[in-house]
This record gives structure tokens, C-alpha cells and sequence, in this order.
């Protein structure tokens, strides 16, 4: 059975009770799941240059992360790369991409409407994560909310969201207009609910692990707001940043932990930190193991080429568990 045929008939027979946001929007009727998803990566032969590969170390470039993808290093403007990554979110069951998006004119914003093309294609519904790019202020991040509106994207994921006053995000998130459901980047309902957002999501997976969920998402629908909790498979970010923390994947049964708290805590939206945010270690894009590289050998017992796939096959698993916890 099709993807577009399963969704239709889910989607028929759901029923959950309708909570209301900040901004009178109304809860989904259909537990959803939605993905990270990183459209930065360049390489000198497609795009001029490295971006988000290498850092430098003393002067050599080194790669920024202790894994390596099975696909190569590949550019985020290869819509061959692009359309196949689409292919692989939409049939793990993932029902929305979450593209980062750093601004008017980033490269990120150039590679929008290739990813949205792309989503699209396989029946993915299109967020965009508005990251703390240059200039961000509520007002600014409003007004683009209502440019990328006109693309036909309707949620939007706010990094970073406590860094400016909720006074201000109140006021600035009263002059969005339409369907658009905007989520803060925090854990302070209260803020959150001062701020005007209409949900909330976590994205750190190494301080919320997911013990605090349930707490998280009562206090959200007691307050009106959506939940939408993070999940990921492991944090390592040490050969890209000064970062020491780690948390290890511990062959899959971190990302199983994560997946259940949040599907325990009736949580609207499952986020997933990552597909493919390759220097922090959280990706779940098929990898390989090399000499000095991570692959994912171990993960539920895999092992050679059936491990590249793991994360994929296992989210597939759990999205599958997300629609059947949405009927019960």
C-alpha cells in the first residue's frame, strides 16, 4: 500500500482530543513526526568549496565528524542527493522535514525550494527551522515567517527562542496571519506561552533526554500549547566544536529510550534531531564504517551493510508504533 494511501486512510479514522494554542489553533487530529534536516553541505567540485565537512586544525583541514555517510560527502545542491534523502524520511514514515534556513540570501535559503520540490514529491510536508541567523529579532523573524508562508510552508520551529524577551515575541508573533503554527525552541511553558508561540520543541538531546517529557507535555496541554519533544540517537560533537558532552548511541538503545518517553508523554509532534546534522553526531542518514570512522555496526544487532540502514529501519518502526498509539 502507498504512503499517500496510508495517510489518507489514517487520517480518516483518527481521533484525538483537540487542545487549542496560544493562537487558537487547534492541536493535529494525527500524532505527527517531523525531522531535522541540514541543506548546508558543499563540496569544491558542485559548489566552488567545503562547507560543513572540514574544520581546521592547526592549519589542516580535518572532517568535523566521527562518522561518514554512506553516500560519500556529497552537496546539498545535488538534487539526485536531495530527492533520494527525501525518498528515504518519507519511507521511514516521517510526515514532515524541517529544513534549517539561515536567512534571506544564505545558501540554506537558496536550497529551500529544491528540498520543498524534493518533500514534496514523496508526500513530505515542508517546516522550516529559523535558526539564530544574522539579525534575527522577532520582528525580522515574523516578516520572513510571512515570505516563506507564501511558499506554502505553514510550521515553523524557532532556534533558540529564549534568547529574546517573550514580550517581544508576543507582540511581533500577534501580526502572523493564516494557518501558520510557530514552535519556541525551550522547555519554560510559561514562557512559551507569554511568548504567543503555539507549541514548543526541545532539539537538545543531550540535556533532555527525555525523562522530563511527560512533565513537559502536560504543563504544554494544560496551557494550550503543542508538544513536540525531541528525539535523537546520540550526541558527539568533539572534532567539530569545543563541545566534551557525549551522549553515546549505545547500539540503538538510546534512540529507543528517547522514542518511547516521548510517545509516553502523548507528546503532538515527535521531532527528531537529526537526519543529517553529521558534525553533532545526531544524524540518522545511512553511514558507514571506515578506518577512524563510525559507522552504525551494532545498532539492534546489525552488522556490515544491513547496519548502514539501522536508524532508517528503526525510525520506520517507531513511526509505525506513533499512528497505532493515535488510534488507541
Amino acid at each position: 500500500m502507498s504512503l499517500v494511501i496510508v495517510a489518507a486512510l489514517v487520517a480518516a479514522v483518527l481521533t484525538l482530543p483537540v487542545a487549542t494554542g496560544s493562537a487558537g489553533k487547534s492541536a493535529p487530529s494525527a500524532r505527527e513526526s517531523a525531522i531535522f534536516y541540514y541543506p548546508w553541505y558543499s563540496t569544491p567540485t558542485r559548489d566552488g568549496r567545503w562547507a560543513h565537512w572540514y574544520v581546521e586544525r592547526d592549519g589542516t583541514p580535518v572532517l568535523s565528524t566521527p562518522y561518514f555517510p554512506s553516500r560519500g560527502l556529497y552537496s546539498s545542491s545535488n538534487a539526485r542527493v536531495v530527492a533520494a534523502q527525501m525518498r528515504e524520511i518519507a519511507a521511514a514514515g516521517i510526515t514532515t522535514v524541517v529544513v534549517s534556513w539561515w536567512g534571506a540570501g544564505s545558501p540554506e535559503d537558496d536550497r529551500l525550494s529544491l528540498v520543498a520540490e524534493a518533500a514534496r514529491r514523496y508526500g513530505l510536508a515542508v517546516a522550516v527551522h529559523l535558526e539564530p541567523y544574522r539579525g534575527r529579532t522577532p520582528d525580522a523573524a515574523v516578516a520572513d515567517i510571512a515570505r516563506l508562508q507564501a511558499s506554502g510552508v505553514r510550521d515553523f520551529y524557532v532556534y533558540d527562542a529564549d534568547r529574546d524577551p517573550a514580550a517581544a515575541w508576543a507582540d511581533a508573533l500577534a501580526e502572523v496571519q493564516g494557518d501558520a503554527r510557530i514552535f519556541g525552541n525551550t522547555t519554560l511553558v510559561g514562557r512559551a506561552k507569554a511568548s504567543g508561540f503555539d507549541g514548543l520543541y526541545t532539539y537538545d538531546v543531550v540535556t533532555w533526554t527525555g525523562s522530563t517529557f511527560r512533565r513537559l507535555c502536560t504543563q504544554a496541554h494544560r496551557s494550550g500549547l503543542l508538544c513536540a519533544p525531541s528525539v535523537g540517537p546520540g550526541y558527539d560533537a568533539r572534532l567539530a566544536t569545543s563541545d566534551r558532552a557525549v551522549r553515546p548511541r549505545l547500539h540503538g538503545a538510546t534512540y529507543d529510550r528517547m522514542w518511547k518517553t516521548a510517545l509516553e508523554a502523548n507528546a503532538d509532534v515527535v521531532t527528531i534531531t537529526s537526519y543529517n546534522e553529521w558534525q553533532e553526531g545526531t544524524q540518522i542518514e545511512p553511514a558507514q564504517s571506515q578506518v577512524e570512522r563510525l559507522g552504525y555496526e551494532g545498532a539492534w544487532g546489525r552488522h556490515g551493510v544491513a547496519a548502514r540502514r539501522a536508524y532508517l529501519e528503526a525510525t520506520a518502526r517507531w513511526t509505525e508504533r506513533l499512528q497505532l498509539a493515535t488510534r488507541q
